[in-house]
């Protein structure tokens, strides 16, 4: 099996392409918005996020193990664990990840990390004791597939000047008020009496953001259906990951909601998120809809001529 075979799928290939072309014009049409009325005054601003962006991308496993109250175990410590870890990474050509638990009855998972050289799989004990251990597997072939396929590097570089115009958009009335981005390079900072050039950043802002937050969105569920395929050309039982998938949104059911609420920073990592069973527009969701996932896993098990149940 080789890490190019991973969520192999020519329609969803061709959607995830097609929503990322969409995403690059979205940004190309914001940064020259920027360069024709940008001015020094907003070169600190690029600075910071271009810093944040480095930041998050270099540093970002230790950060989500951090966020989540994860710790490292070695093979002594979790030795069923480390075996199927490795197990499933020989059969995907994968670098062996850093194992890490988080002491949470919420059972749920997560890969993080910039390439698989510099990855880890976090599992909490509320996963561990509610899965069988091949609904396990099937759990980790889903996260190993994230870092197969450079999940952490695209979603940052998908959701840079989405933090740049959430930036913009957050302090475009406090640097307008007091004759923010320098005027601009443009005539003047009211642009000859018409509109005043921060206005027309700061709009342009609000549209690049809340147009990125969908397609982001959009692109995060595909890779879930793609780790989700992944999962199972890993394994060779795609059944077992809808098994596991039940029992997880089952469970976090049955969490109280204080106990929720400590993790929910983790969603957009999470094999499923914490507030999977909210009413929202698909649009607006970071994994797809469980029904969904749970009809594209059967699709692959009957390709595969297993049994779905």
């Amino acid at each position: 099996m080789k890490r190019r075979n991973f969520g192999r799928d020519r329609g969803l290939t061709l959607r995830m392409l097609a929503t990322g072309g969409l995403l690059g014009l979205l940004y190309v049409g914001f940064a020259l918005v920027l360069l024709y009325f940008l001015n020094v005054g907003l070169a600190p601003m690029l600075v910071i996020i271009v810093g944040i962006a480095v930041v998050q991308y270099w540093t970002s496993d230790k950060l989500a193990l951090a966020a989540s109250g994860a710790k490292i175990v070695t093979a002594e410590q979790a030795p069923e664990l480390h075996a199927m870890v490795e197990r499933l990474c020989a059969m995907a050509d994968l670098p062996k990840p850093r194992i890490a638990v988080v002491d949470t009855n919420v059972p749920n998972a997560f890969a993080t990390g910039r390439n698989p050289k510099h990855a880890a799989v976090a599992v909490t004990t509320g996963l561990w004791h509610r899965l069988e251990p091949q609904e396990l597997e099937a759990v980790l072939g889903h996260e190993l597939s994230h870092i197969a396929n450079r999940d952490v590097l695209i979603m940052t570089v998908a959701s840079f000047f989405a933090m740049l115009a959430a930036l913009i958009t957050r302090f475009g009335l406090y640097f307008g008020m007091f004759g923010g981005f320098g005027g601009g390079n443009r005539s003047n900072n009211n642009n000859q009496g018409g509109v005043p050039i921060w206005l027309i950043i700061f709009v342009a802002s609000i549209v690049t953001y809340a147009i990125s937050f969908v397609l982001i969105r959009t692109i995060s569920r595909y890779r879930e259906y793609a780790a989700d395929r992944g999962s199972a050309l890993i394994t060779g039982a795609p059944e077992h990951l809808m098994s596991a998938l039940q029992k997880i949104a089952s469970g976090i059911t049955t969490i109280p909601q204080r106990d929720l609420r400590e993790v929910a920073g983790m969603n957009a990592f999470f094999i499923v998120p914490t507030n999977w069973r909210q009413p929202m527009g698909e649009l607006f969701m970071d994994h797809p809809p469980m029904e969904k996932r749970l009809a594209a896993l059967a699709a692959i098990a009957r390709e595969m001529g297993r049994p779905v149940s």
